[in-house]
């Protein structure tokens, strides 16, 4: 028998501009989801379909740069956090093959005089592509808005006060990755684990996915099947990372996903997407939350702060030695 899966469409306005009404219903099925599946998709969530659009028309002018000009923004020493980061550097975490993509990060910008600035290296400026940097900055801003507006909801839905996560992810060590699975030319010469993107979880505590150039998204249900995520082309895609299900002591799920790899007459063409992964200041603690255990659910996770956590998680994906 084939379960349904739970990956509901709600718009974000129901809980910014919402009724107290809407915004529990909001709370409620966002929570719901994040306990069956780990995924919604959102709309209303703050970007124009012609921001989205632009954005991805100056994300592919970056990848189409020859790799000779791209490599020339590869830092090596910032291990993959800020830059580009190129083709076969990463993998999934149990995985020994690299996945078939290649990908740019930036960072967060602090403007406030808060010292963690220090912590933060700077992001890398493509000279040959002035837009791509203000654009990039303007999406990151968006998405980091409407992650902080999904956090309230989730707050409220595990009985926390609303601002609950507001200080932890201020200024908070996010990413916005551009990412390229490029075109498979000799799709006979790939090893047979080779996949754009191999089964994971994300790292952080939400990801915020704005919806990809080709079909290819897969999540694990919990009957053991993947299933396809197809969102409207103006949604974005929302999942729970390891983080959120490290504090929640898994009652918020941190789906596995994976990129597989297109039909076999499709090989040879490009893929884009662009997640944001909100990620809290390296000193939040992921200690489980104590309204999240009980006797049925003991307490699963040894205590660790988010730096720690993602620093251990970077090493396990080959992006840090």
């Amino acid at each position: 028998m084939s379960t349904e899966v739970n990956i509901p469409r709600l718009d974000l306005n129901d809980y910014v501009k919402g009724t107290p009404e809407q915004k529990k219903q909001f709370s409620d099925n966002i929570g719901k989801a994040f306990n069956e599946t780990g995924f919604v998709t959102i709309a209303n969530h703050g970007m124009t379909k012609e921001l989205m659009d632009e954005l991805y028309a100056e994300v592919k002018k970056f990848f189409s740069m020859p790799d000779e000009q791209k490599l020339m923004y590869e830092k090596a020493e910032l291990a993959g956090q800020r830059g580009y980061t190129s083709k076969g550097r990463e993998k999934a975490k149990d995985s020994k093959t690299p996945d078939l993509k290649e990908f740019w990060q930036s960072g967060q910008v602090v403007s406030d005089g808060d010292p963690i600035k220090d912590e933060y290296p700077d992001n890398v400026i493509v000279e040959e592509l002035p837009r791509f940097n203000e654009i990039t900055r303007e999406v990151y801003q968006r998405l980091e808005t409407a992650g902080k507006h999904l956090l309230h909801a989730i707050a409220v839905y595990l009985n926390l006060p609303e601002n609950y996560f507001d200080d932890k992810v201020h200024n908070g060590n996010s990413i916005l990755r551009g990412i390229h699975y490029f075109p498979i030319e000799n799709p006979d010469s790939l090893p047979a684990d080779a996949v754009r993107a191999g089964a994971h979880e994300d790292i952080n505590l939400i990801t915020l996915l704005i919806g990809a150039s080709a079909d290819g998204l897969e999540v694990l249900t919990r009957d053991g099947r993947w299933y396809p995520v197809k969102p409207n082309v103006e949604d974005i895609v929302v999942n729970v990372g390891d983080m959120l299900q490290r504090l929640t002591n898994n009652k918020l799920k941190s789906t596995t996903h994976r990129v597989v790899n297109p039909p076999r007459e499709l090989m040879k063409t490009s893929r884009f997407s662009v997640p944001f992964f909100l990620h809290p200041k390296a000193n939040m603690d992921l200690t489980a939350l104590e309204s999240c255990i009980d006797q049925e659910h003991p307490k699963a996770y040894d205590d660790i702060t988010a730096g720690a956590y993602l620093d251990e998680r970077l090493r396990e994906i080959g992006l840090k030695m």
